[in-house]
């Protein structure tokens, strides 16, 4: 289902990005900066996008998925090589999302978020990255983040989460370690002096 930014609904924060406070008790969600993909009243759906997937590579998840084989594989466009693989959330761990720009879309495949950004979980958007025809900018994400309805409204009005604007360099920059920083710089806040008295934007 498409969705833009004109027809968002007013409350709701779908294409922004959520900031982990650090009351937020769940270690899982530990400085965490997520993208909501989806945000409305049936609930609400997201992908951490600092968080990078230890040992594991994108060229190395599209040979085990038949994708490319090991041959094709050291061929690969400097674009394919350069998808970071992230852990999106604790929700099926085992499926892979894909976060790109706009530039790419699957019709009844592809759900655009705002401000530019699409979700595409198909291995048809594998195939056209390992072959050059994909997204300019991507990160592959193993899970998601969810939230039933109502629930991530609660956890903001108890101070869980700041949210700011999304951008690009903000969603796809290679140097993930620095980008809990740079979203709550976004906002005006001194990272350093976060603290659980602080509100939500």
């Amino acid at each position: 289902m498409e969705r833009t930014d004109s027809t968002l609904t007013e409350g709701y924060l779908e294409g922004q990005c959520l900031i982990a406070m650090p009351q937020m008790g769940d270690q899982r969600f530990d400085r965490a900066v997520i993208f909501l993909c989806a945000h409305s009243e049936e609930g609400a759906m997201g992908i951490i996008v600092n968080k990078p997937a230890r040992n594991v590579s994108f060229v190395d998840l599209l040979t085990q998925l038949g994708v490319v084989d090991q041959e094709d594989a050291i061929r690969l466009p400097p674009a394919a090589r350069n998808v970071a693989v992230h852990n999106g959330g604790p929700v099926e761990t085992g499926r892979g999302f894909v976060l790109h720009t706009s530039d790419f879309v699957l019709k009844e495949a592809t759900l655009v978020a705002g401000n530019d950004v699409c979700l595409t979980a198909t291995v048809e958007i594998l195939r056209a990255i390992a072959h050059g025809s994909g997204p300019s900018q991507a990160l592959l994400a193993l899970g998601y983040a969810g939230w039933a309805p109502g629930q991530l409204e609660a956890e903001i009005a108890g101070n869980g989460w700041l949210h700011c604007t999304a951008d690009h360099a903000l969603l796809f920059d290679p140097d993930a370690d620095n980008k809990y920083e740079r979203a709550v710089k976004k906002l005006g806040f001194d990272p350093r002096v976060l603290s659980s008295a602080a509100g939500h934007a």
